[in-house]
């Protein structure tokens, strides 16, 4: 249920880009508090920018049409603005999310990521999705989808950690040189959470160049690292289900950083991820 009030907090707020995924398990309140914004006329269906992904299970291309249509069944929605491939490697097929063996490791799946990418592209000529992309993608496995041949449209977006302490400037480059628009998952840093999250970086918030910059603009240190993402061009889904926090991370265009505290910003990179993606 609090997935459903912050999506409806969000859009009176005023975003429209909702970050989604199957393996987020909230779809359905997502899809719900978009409806139900449509019926009380606050918004159109054209005004969300919905973005679903291609869970690691699904990277046969016989199940990535079927996997999308599931989406779009629990969203109760006729599209989504974008779908992206999650991670360039595959699972095996199935029920469980996460495949394991008797040991507890993984089970992983050989697909061919260009297959699986003829797949999306026939999801977007069908109009299930406006527009398809790919998230955690490297420089090669990005080379790998625009030199293949036949390639009928290329990944729009590359959805990747990016922060301050992780700036991504070799990637940045590269995905601007082809028009593939980063966007910054993790945009504030991450939580605390040791079963998943790299905590040898201090938290990203605590930061005291962020909070110098802050002060002097009246804002807090997060809005301050949500400028410099879109300063820099990179698109920003910071998560929250604080209602104060939703709207606090919104009020970020009364306001740009200049070109030195930019560069003081950037000089806080220090190449080292929060979520690892230990599988």
């Amino acid at each position: 249920g609090s997935c459903l009030e912050s999506v409806k907090i969000a859009i009176d707020a005023g975003y429209r880009h909702i970050d989604g995924a199957f393996v987020y398990y909230n779809e359905h309140e997502v899809g719900q508090a978009i409806r139900e914004k449509i019926a009380e006329g606050r918004i159109k269906r054209e005004d969300i920018f919905y973005c679903g992904k291609l869970w690691n299970t699904c990277h046969p291309p016989e199940l990535v049409r079927p996997t999308l249509e599931k989406t779009l069944k629990i969203l109760q929605l006729d599209y989504v603005d974008l779908y992206i491939i999650e991670l360039p490697m595959a699972f095996k097929p199935g029920d469980a999310i996460y495949p394991k063996d008797e040991n507890g490791k993984i089970i992983y799946h050989e697909t061919d990521l260009c297959a699986t990418w003829e797949a999306m592209e026939a999801c977007k000529d069908a109009g299930l999705a406006k527009s398809i992309g790919v998230s955690n993608f490297n420089r090669r496995q990005l080379e790998m989808i625009l030199n293949k041949p036949g390639l009928k449209y290329k990944p729009v977006s590359n959805q990747v950690e990016c922060h301050p302490y992780f700036t991504q400037p070799k990637l940045l480059e590269f995905c601007r040189q082809h028009d593939i628009v980063i966007v910054g998952y993790s945009p504030l840093g991450t939580s605390r959470d040791e079963t998943w999250v790299n905590v040898s970086s201090p938290p990203l918030l605590k930061d005291p160049v962020l909070n110098a910059i802050g002060k002097k603009y009246n804002k807090t240190a997060a809005q301050v690292a949500l400028r410099f993402s879109i300063q820099r061009g990179v698109v920003v889904i910071p998560k929250s289900f604080n209602p104060q926090r939703i709207k606090e991370n919104f009020q970020i265009f009364d306001f740009s950083l200049t070109e030195k505290e930019m560069k003081e910003i950037e000089a806080l990179n220090k190449n080292v991820r929060y979520v690892e993606l230990l599988m």
